[in-house]
């Protein structure tokens, strides 16, 4: 019974803090776009596809996610319960909170939007990750190539694709600047902090290493 009871409150903050780290996430990437500063490579291209099409950039972070996991099918992943709830929590989220921050207009604030908005992003990938309901679409997507094709460095992989989604996201009109700089060199070491305290069980999840490694050159 001591067991029964134990498992379910486990589940119970799993649950928890799935949702609070996606809330967390979402309005994280809200920070980062209103310091106007600079994106990381995924938002770039959220925020591009956003600017061309007139969606909210929450809801293209939504719509993008479907043929993303359509890509994990060939690549033999399985979504889990934290996959949906990635999916959707966090496009509504960062959509909710754009609404409701004010401007970043002087340099001071736009500084502590991203600031507050990156290590923010660090503490929600723990909070998420650490739930261990699985991956999100764009992880997964990263960690599936690599199982799919153990011969690819997951260096390699990343870089390719987070290289290849900054590229068109800054052509699309994507906010590209010493945020992207700034993302990059500072999530992983900040993952790396947050995440032995978020982990629901002690031992990090065996999907963290591919899914925060960082390349030496760029950016989640």
């Amino acid at each position: 019974m001591a067991l029964s009871d134990n498992r379910d409150r486990r589940l119970v903050r799993r649950t928890v803090q799935l949702f609070a780290g996606l809330v967390l996430y979402g309005v994280s990437m809200a920070f980062m776009v209103e310091s106007a500063l600079g994106l990381n490579p995924w938002d770039v291209f959220h925020q591009g596809l956003s600017e061309v099409t007139g969606i909210s950039f929450g809801l293209v972070v939504i719509l993008l996610g479907i043929p993303i996991l359509l890509l994990w099918i060939p690549l033999r992943q399985r979504p889990g319960f934290g996959t949906v709830a990635n999916l959707v929590v966090v496009g509504f989220a960062v959509d909710a909170a754009l609404h409701v921050l004010p401007a970043g207009g002087t340099i001071p604030a736009r500084v502590g939007y991203l600031v507050g908005g990156i290590l923010l992003n660090g503490l929600a990938t723990g909070l998420y990750i650490g739930s261990r309901f699985g991956p999100g679409p764009r992880d997964g997507l990263m960690t599936g190539i690599v199982g799919r094709f153990p011969r690819l460095s997951i260096r390699l992989v990343r870089t390719s694709i987070e290289l290849l989604v900054l590229g068109v996201g800054f052509l699309l009109g994507g906010t590209v600047g010493i945020g992207t700089v700034a993302y990059a060199l500072a999530i992983g070491p900040l993952v790396q902090v947050f995440l032995p305290w978020c982990t629901v069980g002690g031992a990090q999840p065996a999907a963290v290493t591919f899914t925060h490694a960082r390349p030496a050159s760029t950016k989640d």
